[in-house]
């Protein structure tokens, strides 16, 4: 953005000067680029990156109910798309079924209304989940949904060894900049490393968890702080991975992360890089990873939702194309992009299948996957990459002065630095210093012409409460109630819960009832 002065700043407020030479280029610069593929990664996670093989193009989508997501998945996949990536309702996030008076009025309308066994194989009808891979966004309940997905993938007789895909199951940015939490921190953690231990043995393709920026940023944060914040996170993880008694070589490699990207195409390509490179020295340096693939930060792209405006509306096809390349450039593992009518609502199947060709259109038509790291070597983006580096690891070390991530988010740190940037971004934006053309600039005196959105029946609920009542009354009470005591018994010492979970699953026990049975044990966290 540029101020009065015309002093040009990042979001992370690192100024840019007017031009950049050799004498901009970090001095250990050779050290800290490395080859693709090869430590500390850079360039890139893989040797060839896109000539090899091209990010997945995994569109998210989630709303109503299962039928009609499912819908929308086939849709998608037969457009092109190389996996799905699947949106819970607000209820099925929080660990309320859909019959429960806390999900009045919240029933399908951000996402997917999941209760049940029998609402995820609707979900997956007609989808082999072996050959491709399913991204789940749910943090508090995510155990839950991940046995309901596996629970649906041994019905296939799918070799759980070869299913692939990713759980977002990070608690800790939930209480920073979301709010989608139930327990408190400390059994949540007992919650995340439950499932490292056990996809280890039974999944052990799976990301066991993304952790994830998208969120940080979306609250308001700067690209330094999200990256810090991020890498904190996983800091955390890991050490209670290792408090656990994992294998950091074996769990690391299952590791996986969640960037957002806006506007500003080259520090957003910087950040990417820095990410790779910190957490690559986190984990050799800092606990002694000796397996490249366990130092090897591998993400996923969304572009950014909070950057999209009402008004206007076609103008964010422009800026979703913008982020998208800057993932691109930046060596993403996979990529969502936003459709133009997000602000407006969910988007509908014209939106996502244009957002899907926009990633088409960058991998085949613009020439950017025909070389790995095309940007490396510039004086600014690599002046910039050390510069978000630095900024983060100087964020880092003050987390870790308060004990470390879960500490500075009990004592408030993460909320009010993102806090007061989000404030001083609006205060920017209310000012003309940072233009937003269609809000603040550039306004049309004509009116919008108005486009068709996305509308989701409150009759669901009434459908899905009546299903839940069939399946209750169907079920096998004795073994149901045997596999329910059995996860409250287990949540009271130290055994892994995931094999009790997808017992209980399979006994037909709801999301909701297991999220109350922990809630009985753990409590609920009043943040």
């Amino acid at each position: 953005m540029s101020t009065k002065e015309n002093v040009h700043t990042t979001s992370s407020g690192i100024e840019v000067q007017t031009v950049y030479g050799q004498e901009d280029l970090p001095e250990d610069l050779e050290d800290r680029l490395g080859e693709p593929g090869t430590y500390p990664f850079t360039r890139g996670a893989y040797p060839g990156m896109y000539r090899d093989r091209l990010w997945t193009m995994r569109q998210y989508a989630g709303f109503s109910t299962a039928e009609e997501s499912n819908a929308r998945y086939h849709h998608l996949l037969k457009q092109g798309a190389r996996g799905l990536s699947v949106a819970f309702d607000l209820p099925t996030q929080i660990g309320y079924d859909a019959d429960d008076p806390m999900a009045d009025g919240e029933v399908g309308k951000v996402g997917v209304s999941i209760c049940s066994l029998e609402d995820m194989r609707r979900l997956f009808e007609g989808i082999e989940l072996a050959p491709i891979t399913t991204s789940m966004t749910i943090n508090a309940t995510a155990p839950i949904l991940l046995a309901l997905y596996v629970a649906v993938a041994k019905e296939q007789g799918a070799d759980l060894h070869k299913l692939g895909g990713t759980i977002q199951n990070d608690i800790l940015k939930e209480y920073a900049a979301r709010g989608t939490y139930i327990y408190p921190p400390r059994p949540s953690m007992r919650f995340i490393t439950d499932v490292f231990a056990w996809c280890s043995s039974e999944l052990p393709k799976w990301n066991t968890i993304s952790i994830s920026g998208y969120h940080i940023r979306e609250a308001g944060a700067t690209a330094a702080e999200e990256l810090a914040f991020t890498l904190a996170n996983g800091i955390a993880y890991v050490q209670a991975a290792l408090n656990a008694g994992l294998d950091v070589d074996v769990f690391g490699k299952r590791l996986s992360f969640f960037f957002n990207a806006h506007n500003n195409l080259f520090e957003e390509v910087a950040k990417f890089r820095a990410a790779r490179s910190i957490w690559a020295k986190t984990m050799k340096e800092r606990f002694g990873a000796t397996n490249p693939k366990a130092m090897m930060l591998r993400f996923h792209t969304q572009t950014g939702g909070s950057t999209l405006a009402a008004q206007q509306p076609m103008n964010n096809v422009a800026r979703v194309t913008l982020q998208a390349l800057s993932a691109v450039l930046g060596g993403t593992q996979s990529l969502h992009t936003n459709g133009y009518d997000e602000a407006l609502a969910l988007p509908t199947a014209e939106a996502a299948t244009l957002a899907l060709r926009t990633q088409q259109i960058i991998a085949h038509e613009s020439g950017v996957i025909d070389t790995v790291d095309p940007l490396a070597g510039s004086f600014y983006v690599e002046r910039l990459t050390a510069e978000i580096e630095e900024a983060a690891e100087r964020l880092i070390a003050t987390i870790d002065e308060m004990g470390g991530a879960v500490a500075a988010i009990e004592e408030g740190f993460y909320q009010d630095a993102i806090g007061q940037s989000a404030y001083r971004a609006q205060l920017s934006v209310e000012a003309g210093e940072r233009v937003i053309v269609g809000v603040n600039r550039f306004e049309s005196e004509v009116p919008d012409a108005p486009i068709e959105t996305m509308k989701v029946s409150d009759a669901i609920r009434q459908q899905q409460s009546e299903r839940l009542a069939d399946l209750r009354s169907g079920r096998d009470e004795v073994a149901w109630s045997s596999a329910m005591n059995a996860i409250e018994s287990v949540a009271r010492n130290d055994e892994n819960l995931m094999p009790y979970i997808l017992q209980a699953i399979e006994n037909h026990a709801t999301v909701g009832e297991i999220a109350h049975r922990l809630r009985s044990v753990w409590g609920e966290y009043a943040g």
